[in-house]
Parts: C-alpha cells; structure tokens; sequence
C-alpha cells in the first residue's frame, strides 16, 4: 500500500459516504412531505415514526440505490483527479493501469462486504420494521380477508379455503382432500376454521368426512375437531413483501415448503433470496465501468462522464427490474434473471476498462 493508494481509498469512501448521506436526507424530506398527513391521521408516536419507520424505510431504499450511489461516486472523484491532472502523473510514474485499479477494488471490496451482509442479515429486520409499522398505521383501512386460497401440506394433502380473516383467524369453506396417487381417499368439508394460538393447532368446526375405499364409501360427522395441520396463519397472511422482512434461512425454509405446496409464489422468493447474495456483485461491476469511462481528461470537465455514468446506472437498474419482470412472467429461472445486469454490464465494463488510457 502506498500514498497514493490510501490517497484514492480516502476520496472513494468519503464521496460514497457524503453522496449516500446526502441521497437519504433527500429521500427523508420528500418522504415526510408526502406521508406527513397519514402520521398524523393515525396518530402514529414520533418514537414509532422514526425508530420503526424510518429505520426499516431508509436502509431498505438505501440498499436499492447502493449501485446508483456507488457508481456516481467513483465517476465524481475519478474525473475530477482526470481534471486537474492527477491521474496523468501517476501513469507516467510506470505504474500500469491494473495496478491504479487495485485501490478501487479494495474499496469496492468493503462496500460488497457492508453490501452483503446488510443484504443478509440488516436489511430482512429493517423490512420487518417498515412492514409492521404501515400494518399497524397506515394499511388499517384494508379489507384483512384474503379469497380464493390453495394449499399443498404434503404429497398426498391438498387445502382449500374459500377465504381466510387473518384478524381473527378464521376460515371459512374449508376442505381438506386426501389422495393415494390419482385416488381420491378422505374429503373433509367445514364451514369454519379457526387458529388457537395457544395450542398452536387448527379446530374444524361442523366437520363433514368422506372416505372412499373402492367402492366403499362411509361418512362421519362431528361438531369440532382440534388437528395439527401443517400450516400457520402466516401461511395466509403474507403481504405482497413480506418475504423481503424473512431472514435468509427462514427464507430457504419458506422456498422448500413452496415447492411441495404451489401456491404461485417461488418464483418471487427466489429471487428474493439470489438477489440478497448477487446484488451486491454490483459493487465491482459499476465501480470498473466507472473508473474506465472518467479516467481520461476531457473538454467541459466533469460533466460529459457524470451525464454518462447516470445514464448507464439508470440503465443497469431497467435491465435489472425487466429482467424480474421476465423472471415472473415468462417463466426465465430466478438465478439467470439476477445474474443478467452484472453479467451484462461486467462485459461492457471489461470492454471499456480495454479501450481506457494506459
């Protein structure tokens, strides 16, 4: 490590911290412009507002413009040392151009780190915050009932429930068939099902059981029967980001329950948890891009490359959100829709890092 390595590491942090700092006091004044009303409203404490809220609201959307804020950074500092000349001396001094990027690798490689364990662990808890709170203050007016809800419990048990109020924590229409293969076994109907919390067990109330056995059928009836089914109302009560506040092993867990279930949602859950572990690969992608397109001195200063590091960040996250969409809606695998962006941009950043002056 040399002077100037410790020279471009201090520029490279501090403009990522006062641009990171900056883009938040941004994000909190234009949040609380607009939410200001609904606090008041629902009367939610200062205390809640700014220890629930905002510590789960903030980290999350810093997490999401951690790229964009990355990115501008590098190309703020590495242009403006193109500017006055900087960079020109060392080059000339015989140190090649790999070796100047060994600084920014450093740096990029503590923003990953801090980047993948907020992703890991900080930022699933913080979510957990933002969602408990909108729950508690500004969702109360939502309708709580959910419609129309399919259930696998295991190879041979399939659910049914025609709605579920998750306030309560009731279930109405209830119907639970049993099959050994192709052949239907047992079928229970029941107008009701309720969820006891403390004995963390399901009661069928007003109970009608079929059982088949060839050509044998027999029917049994009752008024409530108390079953250890495999599933809890969260099963029911998941709210379009709720898997966002699950911690990453709760998440797996969650992943391979949804595969024997089918509920319509694995997809979205892994790509919650890929994007938790490539996401912050964007750290070197963006920071390479960077430096290759600011490094050389050009007419009107540092405009022309901060103009076009804004365009090509905007332009990594497009590719990254359609290739989601993708993802969800056209059947592409989780793992390849999250690689996309940083595989994409690696080779750009691979060509522009040839084309750089040495």
């Amino acid at each position: 490590m040399k002077v100037i390595d410790w020279y471009i590491i201090r520029k490279y942090l501090g403009t990522f911290s006062f641009t990171l700092g900056l883009f938040l006091v941004i994000i909190v004044v234009f949040d609380v412009s607009e939410h200001l009303d609904d606090f008041l409203k629902y009367h939610a404490p200062l205390s809640a507002v700014i220890f629930q809220y905002y510590a789960g609201y903030l980290p999350f959307y810093a997490n999401i413009l951690l790229p964009l804020i990355n990115f501008l950074a590098v190309i703020f500092f590495t242009a403006k040392m193109a500017n006055q000349t900087e960079i020109v001396p060392i080059l000339s001094g015989k140190m090649s151009f790999n070796r100047f990027l060994w600084p920014y690798f450093l740096s990029s490689s503590l923003i990953f780190i801090c980047f993948l364990f907020a992703n890991i662990y900080l930022i699933p808890y913080t979510n957990k915050l933002d969602i408990d709170f909108e729950n508690t203050y500004f969702n109360r007016d939502e309708d709580p009932t959910k419609r129309e809800l399919h259930m696998q419990l295991d190879k041979h048990t399939f659910i049914y429930l025609q709605s579920y109020d998750e306030t309560i924590k009731t279930g109405y229409n209830f119907i639970l068939e049993k099959y050994n293969g192709d052949e239907l076994k047992m079928k229970l109907t029941a107008p009701t099902i309720v969820y006891d919390s403390l004995k963390k067990s399901w009661s069928i109330m007003n109970y009608s059981t079929r059982y088949v056995n060839g050509m044998k059928e027999g029917i049994n009836k009752g008024i409530k029967k108390d079953t250890t089914l495999d599933m809890r109302p969260s099963d029911f009560e998941a709210h379009v980001n709720i898997y966002k506040a699950m911690s990453t092993s709760e998440l797996s867990k969650n992943i391979e329950k949804e595969k024997l279930r089918g509920t319509g949602t694995l997809t979205i859950m892994l790509l919650e948890k890929y994007r938790r572990f490539v996401y912050p690969l964007s750290a070197y992608v963006l920071a390479l891009i960077g430096v290759s397109i600011s490094s050389r001195k050009v007419r009107g200063g540092i405009g022309l490359p901060l103009g076009i590091g804004i365009f090509l960040c905007f332009t990594y996250i497009v590719v990254d959100r359609f290739a989601n969409v993708f993802s969800l809606n056209a059947g592409l695998p989780p793992i390849i829709a999250v690689f996309i962006p940083n595989i994409l941009f690696g080779l750009l950043g691979y060509y522009l890092l040839y084309k750089a002056p040495k």
